[in-house]
């Protein structure tokens, strides 16, 4: 160990004594009568000592006035260098602040919100980009084919129904079953209009949610479609953080985490007319008797006309 390291540690004996110094200096920088007692003193290096005091301010327990003072050397006058109020060991702080994508949860968004999407977010990909190559994720691209194997079709005996189990792929048992053929019953018009209808209520553009959305769900990146005949008028929500996630959702409806709420523009809204042709102004066929026109105690023929 160095001799500078040692001379570090071991307070200066004048700026160790110098407590009313400290004190006069942080009682000018602070409030009157929050700058408690003298609590330690602690050596920054040759000649320059900390001293602090305890802080009875309102809200900050547990902390310090720190008043740095300092000595030139060969001089016998200790200078200021400067007061801070630091946080003690036991001092009262505030939780770390955590950004509010990491503190949003399930649940949080009400009507009215919005939840802007990342441009990089990996729950969605692009779309269709309006050229004729396929995407790298598409059944049809050179990434895939490169995985596909070539199958031989089986030759099955009977109707998929008294199929004992599932065939393999690329049987026609096989279609019927990826396409729900193979089910006893399916359901009815009556069933589908019903299943519509409660889904429309629950999760429709009629609800306070869908009202003071920015977009509706058949533009958002996070509807994922079904099948059948409903797809042409639902789909299922697929972000987390929106009220319907998981739920099927009319394409009419829609919340503040639509995939491009961030940068959705408003709908223009036209501005008032200038003149309403629609609206009816009446007019009297008679001037009043106290507009003026009219003399009072008249007779009837000139009062119609008007005469004054």
């Amino acid at each position: 160990m160095s001799a500078a390291t040692t001379r570090s540690r071991t307070p200066d004996r004048l700026c160790a004594e110098a407590v009313d110094l400290a004190r006069s200096a942080a009682e000018e920088a602070a409030a009157p009568g929050v700058v408690g007692e003298h609590a330690g003193l602690v050596s920054e290096g040759d000649r320059v000592a900390t001293h602090f005091f305890e802080c009875k301010e309102l809200g900050y327990r547990g902390w310090r006035w720190a008043v740095t003072v300092a000595r030139a050397s060969r001089a016998k006058v200790v200078t200021l260098d400067e007061v801070v109020l630091l946080p003690g060991p036991d001092a009262l702080l505030a939780p770390e602040w955590v950004p509010w994508s990491e503190r949003l949860r399930p649940g949080d968004m009400g009507p009215g919100d919005l939840l802007p999407t990342d441009a990089e977010d990996l729950r969605l990909e692009p779309g269709y980009s309006g050229e004729d190559e396929p995407v790298p994720s598409a059944a049809v691209s050179e990434e895939m084919a490169e995985l596909v194997e070539a199958e031989d079709a089986e030759v099955t005996a009977g109707v998929p129904a008294n199929l004992p189990f599932a065939p393999s792929r690329g049987s026609i048992a096989a279609v019927a079953e990826e396409l729900g053929m193979r089910r006893a019953r399916v359901l009815s018009r009556y069933g589908l209009h019903v299943a519509a209808d409660r889904w429309e209520e629950a999760f429709g553009a009629k609800t306070p949610m869908a009202q003071a959305a920015p977009a509706s769900c058949v533009t958002c990146g996070f509807l994922a479609p079904i099948g059948g005949s409903l797809g042409q008028a639902f789909g299922v929500c697929a972000n987390e953080f929106a009220p319907a996630d998981g739920r099927v959702v009319s394409l009419t409806y829609g919340c503040g985490g639509h995939s491009e709420a961030a940068v959705m523009p408003k709908p223009p809204r036209p501005a008032p007319p200038v003149i309403d042709e629609t609206r009816v102004d009446p007019f009297p066929l008679r001037p009043a008797a106290d507009s003026g026109s009219v003399l009072v105690g008249a007779d009837e023929e000139s009062a119609e006309l008007g005469h004054s």
